[in-house]
């Protein structure tokens, strides 16, 4: 598991404008500037990633996570990393939390690099729906 952990943070910390920086509660925090993109605990491989609840809601509908361990009525996401198939699956919800955080605002998930950007995600037309400027608002900055 250590190695699918560290796979994780290496693929993590590879996206633009990332940095990768200790977590207050022990494992690896990322960032995009000052917007935490999410977090894994290294010791247990646990995967925690903040989300509004509308993307939060259909990830978990779709079985692609679950709700946070702690903050059970929040945006935030767990999961676990164990496998190759997790490995993928997590480092996909990562770069889904990063493309929501890095166009943040309506003006920029308005333009064409936002566009493709959510087509490239290999996700459900549900969860790239959530992405749509037509359902966001600029109150969805976290």
């Amino acid at each position: 598991m250590r190695e699918l952990v560290q796979r994780v943070i290496a693929a993590v910390s590879a996206f633009p404008d990332v940095s990768a920086a200790p977590h207050r509660f022990g494992g690896v925090e990322f960032s995009l500037g000052k917007v935490e993109v999410g977090h894994i605990h290294v010791g247990n491989g646990m995967v925690d990633i903040p989300y509004p609840r509308r993307i939060r809601d259909v990830l978990i509908a779709e079985g692609l996570a679950q709700e946070h361990h702690l903050l059970h009525d929040s945006g935030w996401i767990t999961t676990f990393v164990r496998t190759d198939a997790d490995f993928e699956r997590i480092v996909s919800l990562y770069h889904l939390s990063y493309v929501q955080k890095r166009f943040r605002r309506r003006a920029d998930r308005e333009s064409d690099t936002y566009q493709a950007a959510v087509e490239a995600l290999p996700f459900s037309d549900a969860v790239k729906a959530t992405l749509q400027p037509a359902q966001s608002t600029d109150e969805d900055v976290e």
